[in-house]
């Protein structure tokens, strides 16, 4: 399956963090062949192979931010909380699905130019109401609190080979790991590998706790996604899209792992950029980094732009470029 193929039908899969379970269902299928697969008991699809060399995990999230039922007002409307890290700037007229017991299209209501005024305050989640066309009754027979609901952003391709969607934070890390998984076997290279796609990264991060947890290998990368550049950002805080990989450098992260991405990509041609972060990195690189007795841990991201919305975009080179470089590690991982 081609690289875009493969990110547009997990794109079309809903996920929301704790609610995983159809997106799970597309990445187990993809990942199966590669590997035998499994959910563990929280839901995360986990992948392992033998082969040689000492053992790698590879974690890219499975979930996407959303939102969450709170309630149904007695006109009908839905209220609701953030399930993620949604913003709610973005959320007036934004349409939505509800998955309740049965999918649901709605609108969030947004007040009229005409009607505000200067004084009016930015929007706070108790303000945010969707518009799902029916009576009080009617919608509290089929909407019940704790129901997610899915930000609309249908996957399209732009020019230049570049996309846009919802969940591309981190379908894109998960194409990237299969991507890899696809050049290692068209080399005819098996090595002992534990693949993570993992959940509720986007609230607790609990999918790769307790999936480091249960591993014992020694290195692990995570891939997952981070900022591209955009008029009004800071170009120290951002990288431009297209222009490769993002080699993540933390006091939190392994200096050997990130030296040695580095040094493959230079060796190999592979297009990258450096990351430097003052601190945690916010991805699941730390759970598998201090859980148990410790893994050395790595950080590939692909930079994106419109982070936590419906029209988040990234450029395909970048996933290919994240793609090639970790497989790059992986093969010569085994060489030692």
């Amino acid at each position: 399956m081609e690289l875009k193929d493969t990110l547009f039908a997990l794109l079309a899969a809903p996920g929301i963090t704790g609610a995983e379970d159809d997106a799970a269902a597309v990445a187990s299928q993809l990942l199966s062949a590669y590997m035998p697969v499994r959910r563990d008991t929280l839901g995360s699809v986990i992948g392992e192979t033998d082969g040689e060399g000492r053992g790698i995990t590879l974690d890219a999230h499975l979930d996407q931010i959303g939102l969450f039922v709170t309630a149904v007002t007695d006109e009908g409307f839905v209220k609701v909380s953030k399930c993620g890290g949604a913003d709610v700037r973005t959320m007036a007229c934004h349409e939505v699905r509800i998955l309740g017991k049965e999918p649901l299209y709605g609108v969030v209501v947004s007040t009229p130019p005409h009607l505000k005024t200067d004084k009016d305050d930015a929007p706070k989640w108790e303000d945010v109401s969707i518009d799902v066309g029916l009576s009080a009754e009617r919608a509290r027979a089929l909407i019940a609190p704790g129901d997610r609901v899915q930000l609309l952003g249908k996957p399209r391709e732009m020019l230049n080979g570049r996309i846009s969607s919802a969940a591309l934070d981190d379908r894109a890390g998960i194409a990237a790991i299969l991507r890899a998984l696809e050049i290692l076997k068209e080399k005819g290279i098996q090595r002992k590998l534990t693949v993570v796609f993992s959940v509720q990264e986007e609230t607790s991060g609990g999918g790769a706790k307790t999936a480091a947890f249960q591993s014992s290998d020694e290195t692990a990368i995570a891939i997952d996604v981070s900022f591209a550049s955009a008029p009004g950002l800071s170009d120290t805080e951002t990288k431009p899209m297209g222009k490769g990989t993002m080699i993540g450098l933390s006091p939190s992260l392994s200096r050997s792992v990130g030296d040695k991405l580095i040094r493959l990509a230079k060796e190999n041609d592979i297009p990258y950029q450096l990351e430097p972060i003052g601190g945690k990195t916010g991805t699941n690189a730390e759970d598998y980094g201090f859980s148990r007795c410790g893994m050395k841990t790595g950080l590939l991201s692909v930079p994106i732009r419109n982070m936590h919305t419906s029209t988040e975009v990234c450029d395909l080179r970048d996933i290919e470029s994240t793609a090639r470089l970790l497989a790059c590690y992986i093969e010569k991982e085994g060489e030692r």
